[in-house]
């Protein structure tokens, strides 16, 4: 880790003085669209830059002939950055509200009819015993509300030097939870950077290119609980994320 372009980057970031929606957008200065690109090539590979920015800037596209559902993930990765911000704008805290409220934003339109059929909904818990991964990881349909709670009771008063460390901590107990029937990556990590925001620290866009890597760390607190493989993970793609803008 080359800890000089780390810090140059947070001493950047904290220098913009980012208060506001306004402020952040500014700061991302176009990064918003590859934020949803590479969160939603992670889990739909069908996804590409040229429509996503398609999507973003001009809310069309033409001479498309792929699946609809692409279409609705790329509109509400848009939808939900906009909520993002705005939340943000506002002041809203990390709460259980917010969780439900960008898991909403981000899967409207996306679960499939089996889902819906066995009471499933975006922007509420699971019901079904869903589970995940290599290690097949998910808490109990009716323990996840407490265990959300519980989670996002944690991140209270953060030491500075700690920033990145509990935002590793909040991604992968997160997604060890899976407390969705489905969207769980994309709003996991969509959280983890409202999380950061909120303690000035830098968007970190985790790249679908470094997708062995992140499902490693993921992994890794899958299977003992080991955080500093996340960690070093997040502090990788932060400079990746920006050390040719500052």
């Amino acid at each position: 880790m080359d800890k000089e372009k780390r810090d140059a980057i947070l001493r950047w970031w904290k220098e913009k003085g980012i208060q506001n929606g306004d402020d952040l957008r500014k700061a991302m200065k176009g990064r918003d669209t590859l934020l949803a690109f590479h969160t939603n090539r992670l889990d739909f590979p069908e996804v590409t830059l040229e429509l996503t920015e398609d999507i973003f800037y001009r809310g069309t596209v033409k001479g498309y002939t792929g699946e609809a559902r692409t279409l609705f993930v790329i509109q509400d990765a848009k939808y939900a950055w906009n909520y993002f911000v705005n939340a943000f704008d506002q002041m809203r805290p990390l709460d259980e509200s917010l969780v439900k409220d960008l898991h909403h934003e981000l899967t409207v339109g996306t679960y499939d009819e089996e889902m819906y059929l066995h009471g499933e909904w975006p922007g509420e818990y699971k019901i079904g015993d869903y589970v995940t991964g290599r290690y097949e990881v998910g808490a109990p349909p009716e323990d996840v509300p407490d265990e959300i709670r519980e989670l996002l009771d944690e991140l209270n008063d953060v030491p500075g030097d700690q920033i990145l460390t509990v935002a590793a901590y909040f991604h992968v107990k997160f997604e060890n939870i899976h407390g969705f029937a489905d969207g769980n990556g994309r709003v996991g990590r969509l959280l983890m950077n409202y999380f950061l925001v909120n303690q000035d620290h830098p968007v970190i866009i985790i790249h679908e290119g470094d997708r062995k890597q992140y499902m490693e760390a993921l992994e890794a607190w899958d299977r003992v609980q080991d955080l500093k493989p996340m960690k070093e993970f997040l502090e990788e793609q932060m400079i990746k994320t920006w050390e040719e803008e500052r």
